[in-house]
């Protein structure tokens, strides 16, 4: 398990799914589980868990809140609408993320083997080109990291795939950058696995580098990029 910081009070926690695995989940979050397929219950509860694990580390006294979505299906703490919250996983690696002042996404990816062109220069745009040379499986990964970021983005800002992920200008290999009132960044470097988290700008940019709160990377595991 890592946690990484990549901006005063902004907090972001990434390990391997099976830490929060059959952990006694809160009954609220138990509930929140109920009725779905077993895979997605057991999913469901291992975010959960580990957002909880988060809550404790960062601020103990929202660990006991009740998660509740708004109409948009975007998570947020009970009784405590200022504080932003998001959970992501892939492939067996749970990431979940805290902003005290605003919203927050999260999200992780696991690369596959290789990326389809027409997805490469769907997220890329006029960046693309840059991918041009590398060897699919390092192309892959690329568009993963720059996916991350995009996805990252949409689900601070509550729309998720509505708000076309895609047609965000991510460059290859940035670590870094703004969309709308919006921050972005990319563990690169500090996450073995693509990792990136977006939230409200509170300081000026270049200013709050991301830094590990505690060492180790986090799981990496067989990658996975939305095709298409």
């Amino acid at each position: 398990m890592t946690v990484l910081s990549p901006a005063p009070d902004v907090w972001v926690l990434v390990g391997p799914r099976q830490r929060w695995t059959g952990l006694r989940p809160a009954p609220a979050d138990r509930a929140a589980a109920d009725g779905l397929p077993p895979a997605r219950a057991a999913e469901r509860l291992a975010g959960r868990a580990a957002l909880r694990e988060l809550l404790r580390l960062a601020r103990p006294e929202l660990a006991d809140a009740p998660v509740v979505t708004d109409p948009r299906g975007k998570p947020w703490l009970a009784g405590h609408p200022e504080a932003g919250i998001s959970v992501s996983h892939d492939a067996g690696t749970v990431a979940a993320a805290l902003a005290l002042h605003g919203p927050v996404g999260v999200d992780v990816q696991h690369a596959p083997r290789s990326a389809a062109p027409g997805m490469v220069r769907r997220c890329l745009g006029r960046h693309a080109p840059a991918l041009d040379r590398l060897r699919p499986a390092q192309r892959a990964r690329e568009l993963a990291w720059v996916w991350s970021a995009q996805e990252a983005c949409v689900k601070a800002a509550g729309s998720g795939l509505a708000g076309r992920p895609w047609t965000i200008d991510v460059p290859a290999r940035r670590t870094r950058g703004r969309w709308r009132e919006y921050r972005w960044v990319s563990f690169r470097g500090q996450s073995d696995t693509p990792l990136s988290c977006a939230f409200l700008d509170p300081v000026a940019p270049g200013t709050t580098p991301p830094a590990p709160l505690s060492p180790g990377p986090p799981s990496a595991g067989a990658p996975h990029v939305p095709k298409g």
